[in-house]
């Protein structure tokens, strides 16, 4: 990847460490669980945005230790989303309703 350099990764020895590490800023858990959804959901632009693996989403302990669980709209003959879509739907409705999307 060309763009690799403008990319930090951090990896966290458990999620105890994971949540230190950001603070007291809100944890936004994506989720097919959740009945709220991420356009009615009021994004602060310091929030972390978590998603789980597409096969079996996020542990319940995760699940509720986070601080809201949203929910991306789709027909109900749709049981979910590609990952990669939901990241890019999620985080494009964060940055859209902060005014953080870059130019």
């Amino acid at each position: 990847m060309d763009y690799i350099e403008h990319v930090a990764i951090a990896r966290h020895a458990d999620f105890g460490a994971f949540r230190t590490t950001i603070g007291a800023r809100r944890l936004v858990l994506f989720t097919t669980k959740s009945r709220q959804s991420a356009y009615d959901f009021s994004f602060m632009p310091d929030d972390v945005l978590l998603f789980g693996k597409e096969s079996a989403g996020v542990p319940l302990a995760i699940a509720d230790a986070c601080d809201a669980q949203l929910r991306i709209p789709m027909r109900p003959q749709v049981r979910s989303m590609n990952l990669a879509t939901s990241a890019a739907l999620a985080l494009g409705e964060a940055l859209r309703q902060t005014a953080t999307l870059p130019i």
